[in-house]
């Protein structure tokens, strides 16, 4: 059978135990560390699975014709990640990238509809879903941790402190452009914190309407407001400008339209700064699970793709930093919370939806740890002379404070 061929010739690394829909066992690896046992359900299986199996085996456990034994979901994806890398080279996996490469410039092309629809997808459920997983000011990207293994509330509070840092918030009244501003958490933040007048975008109605309501809540309709906008539709100029968690929605075919809008709505003194997931190597395509079911048009950068494209809008990189392992810890506390809240989740939706979006945190926190998944915040600039010379700005005005608090400490 193609999928006993396929294990015997990916797993070296750990131990995997198939057992078949007739019930026959076979086990493939080292005999060690980490271990899983998996069970199919269904014949059919056996000849689907090789054909796109980081699609298909996630499929089939939201169905249910695929289940877990020994070391559950997360012992089967560390098997799994670990020899990920010789899975790549069989022919399958040849094939079925070959012919994903084929599809890219349709798959990464965004035009504004369509990222209304992507956006659609993910951020338009029910608000009840996220408030079982994440912190409480729904902060949905990765949290700076200060100490390992810290708490989610203080790692994304740290987060927001940190991100206001590198904008360097340094005079009242500065105009600051939220591009991809969630449900508000951060503009609100920035605006409380250093006295900036905030304009946050997004492409989500229910991120939108809850954004404005929690305006009115802080009174501060007269300093923030939020619009209903992709980026390519704003106008003016702004003093600061902030991206947490969209750029990983703009597609590598518009990675140079990104760079010359933020040139061109960024003020001569203006400060940039871009908080994304990243691949450290290998440009492929996103995990097809991932691009069907989580997040449709998701695309991961490079590095070296994001630097070029930044040259090309004649932007200056005045600070990268690489937050390596903090995004697996954030996704595994979001896990936690919503293994403890599952039964909740089952009562907004259903359990296929409960096995996906467990799948999906915990791939994703696997994949941080195994693979060469990491987040960067880019610092940009027009003028070498924008940011101080050394980044002791950046502690200083962590741990001193912001704006009105830094004011008040006077």
């Amino acid at each position: 059978m193609v999928l006993q061929k396929l294990f015997a010739f990916m797993i070296r690394e750990g131990t995997l135990s198939l057992i078949d829909a007739a019930g026959k066992e076979t086990t493939y690896g080292n005999g060690e560390a980490p271990r899983s046992t998996i069970r199919l359900h269904n014949r059919r299986l056996e000849y689907l699975l090789p054909l796109n199996p980081t699609l298909y085996f996630a499929e089939a456990y939201m169905e249910g014709t695929l289940t877990f034994g020994d070391g559950g979901l997360e012992g089967f994806l560390e098997v799994s990640l670990k020899n990920f890398p010789h899975l790549e080279k069989h022919w399958v996996m040849k094939i079925g990238n070959l012919l994903r490469r084929r599809t890219r410039r349709f798959m990464q092309y965004n035009p504004i509809q369509r990222a209304r629809r992507n956006v659609a997808h993910h951020y338009d459920l029910r608000g009840e879903l996220y408030d079982l997983f994440l912190d409480s000011d729904r902060q949905y990207s990765c949290a700076y941790f200060t100490s390992p293994h810290g708490d989610l509330e203080r790692a994304q509070e740290d987060k927001k402190r940190h991100i206001a840092a590198k904008l360097l918030l340094d005079r009242p009244n500065l105009k600051l452009l939220d591009i991809g501003a969630g449900w508000g958490g951060l503009g609100i933040y920035l605006a409380e914190e250093s006295g900036c007048d905030v304009t946050g975008l997004t492409l989500s109605r229910e991120q939108h309407a809850a954004a404005q309501e929690r305006v009115k809540k802080a009174d501060l309709d007269q300093q923030v407001r939020f619009h209903l906008r992709d980026y390519r539709e704003e106008s003016g100029t702004y003093d600061r400008i902030v991206s947490v968690g969209m750029f990983e929605h703009v597609g590598k075919k518009h990675y140079d339209e990104f760079f010359s809008r933020v040139r061109d709505l960024m003020t001569d003194d203006g400060v940039c700064l871009v908080h994304s997931i990243g691949k450290f190597a290998n440009p492929g395509p996103i995990n097809s699970f991932i691009r069907k079911y989580v997040f449709p048009g998701g695309d991961l950068p490079l590095l070296s793709m994001v630097f070029r494209s930044v040259e090309h809008a004649g932007l200056l990189v005045t600070d990268l930093e690489i937050l390596r392992l903090h995004y697996a810890d954030t996704l595994r506390l979001w896990h936690d919370r919503f293994q403890a809240n599952r039964d909740k989740v089952a009562e907004l939706y259903d359990e296929r939806f409960c096995r996906m979006w467990e799948l999906y945190l915990k791939a994703s926190e696997v994949g941080f740890y195994h693979q060469d998944l990491m987040v960067f915040q880019l610092q940009l600039a027009k003028k070498l002379d924008t940011v101080p010379l050394t980044r002791d700005y950046i502690y200083e005005q962590e741990h001193g404070g912001l704006g009105r608090r830094a004011d008040a400490a006077e």
